[in-house]
């Protein structure tokens, strides 16, 4: 019997299978992941998943890794070269946007410890877990992502709109947006409730009376 997935999912792409079934979703705590998704979702605007995805080992060679703190130096002669890059979209606001991004991360991190501290606030630090039956039920936006949008926006982001947002949301597991017959649904709702089990304080160990 073939495995439930979500209905956007196309098995005859690999990558986006791949993707779905392994990343999308799954909470990230990683600075360094939460930048390579804010870069790859800002290039994605306008454009499909698949695109971007085809192209994503490319963007990890041209931005360092996705090391904010290397992309946040980057000089216009090295937008310039990025322009001139077939390995990623070659599209100058994308581009210039990530090395701002890259900037107003770092401001994040100084001012906060760390992004992923500041963006798991706008779920109050846990995953918000949906139900929905049909991909016509998930929305583009929350108030959630509209709250984020905003904050990131008055922090000196771009290409950060509520609808790019709230896909890193879905991305970084600060929603489970998984159709509830798809396999993954469970799954990453299990793996939820192991992470906050463990987040949980240890009960006291029962003291035992001495031997005498």
């Amino acid at each position: 019997m073939a495995m439930k997935r979500c209905s956007w999912v196309r098995t005859d792409n690999p990558l986006v299978l791949q993707y779905h079934d392994r990343e999308w979703g799954v909470p990230v705590h990683n600075d360094r992941k939460h930048f390579e998704f804010l870069v790859l979702e800002a290039a994605q605007a306008g454009l499909s998943w698949s695109i971007v995805l085809k192209k994503r080992e490319g963007y990890r060679r041209a931005f360092s890794e996705f090391d904010p703190e290397k992309v946040a130096r980057y000089t216009e002669n090295r937008v310039e070269k990025l322009t001139l890059n077939p390995a990623i979209i070659r599209n100058r606001m994308k581009i210039k946007a990530a090395v701002r991004n890259a900037q107003a991360f770092l401001a994040i991190q100084e001012e906060l410890g760390s992004f992923d501290a500041y963006c798991w606030r706008f779920v109050d630090g846990r995953p918000k877990l949906n139900r929905w039956k049909a991909m016509r039920e998930i929305p583009a936006t929350s108030s959630e992502s509209d709250a984020f949008s905003k904050d990131l926006k008055r922090r000196g982001f771009s290409f950060v709109g509520s609808t790019v947002v709230y896909a890193h949301m879905q991305a970084v597991g600060m929603v489970n947006d998984h159709l509830v017959d798809c396999f993954r649904y469970g799954e990453i709702r299990r793996l939820n409730s192991v992470i906050e089990r463990a987040d949980l304080p240890a009960p006291p160990r029962r003291r035992t009376s001495p031997k005498s």
